[in-house]
């Protein structure tokens, strides 16, 4: 009788036993800033609804996790994450659950949407906030600590809730910089740039994060491709 050779395969990625795995959702595109028409605020945070294409957007991504087993659906206390997560919460039959601190890094003299045209004329302050990757150049803005402390939190407790199972969080560029920077151990603004919608999934294991993926946006078509209304 011939003895077989003992093989051993390559293996799937497995979750620790009672691990939280959290897909983080970047919302849709919101409305344009107009000079001279702030957004309103909530708790400080511009809080500008989704636009006509960033409500398509919510479509696609709610039809690409439909079939994902989700136990639980979270968003920030902003509008457009809420606007986003409602097409999937409507398929699942699932409540939005509200986390505060999932909300957007707090940008002081920038809010309101004015952030987006310092940073088209190249303000000062902004590009002072590129070269350091810190947020904080903005003056009165969140700092990068401070952020991180508030949106890891949040995380943490969206685990503890939820052990061993699946959860979709949907929140704003600046929250998925954060959480993955920290678990990466590199500066936030490493994991800036996430498209509108894109998925990044990360898992908190007991003993540590492991990020799975980041910046997917395969409902979206090409990687290099904006979003585009069809017709």
């Amino acid at each position: 009788m011939t003895e077989r050779t003992p093989s051993f395969p390559q293996t799937l990625y497995q979750p620790e036993e009672g691990a939280t795995q959290i897909l983080l959702v970047r919302h849709g595109q919101s409305l344009p800033f107009v000079p001279g028409r702030p957004f309103e605020l909530v708790d400080g945070h511009g809080d500008p609804h989704l636009s006509e294409l960033g409500h398509y957007q919510a479509k696609l991504v709610g039809e690409r996790l439909a079939d994902e087993p989700i136990a639980a659906i979270y968003a920030s206390s902003l509008t457009r994450t809420q606007q986003t997560a409602a097409p999937l919460a409507a398929e699942l039959e699932l409540p939005t659950v509200v986390e505060a601190d999932l909300r957007e890094v707090y940008l002081g003299e920038g809010e309101g949407g004015l952030l987006r045209q310092m940073s088209a004329e190249d303000h000062p302050a902004v590009l002072a906030m590129r070269a350091k990757r810190e947020w904080s150049e903005i003056p009165g803005a969140e700092t990068n600590a401070a952020f991180a402390a508030r949106t890891v939190g949040a995380l943490h407790r969206i685990a503890s809730a939820h052990p061993g199972q699946l959860v979709a969080a949907f929140c704003h560029g600046g929250v998925i910089g954060a959480v993955l920077g920290f678990a990466a151990g590199v500066n936030p603004f490493t994991f800036n740039g996430s498209r509108h919608t894109a998925i990044s999934h990360v898992v908190l294991n007991p003993s540590g994060w492991v990020i799975r993926s980041f910046n997917d946006g395969a409902h979206a078509g090409r990687l290099t491709a904006d979003h585009q209304l069809p017709g």
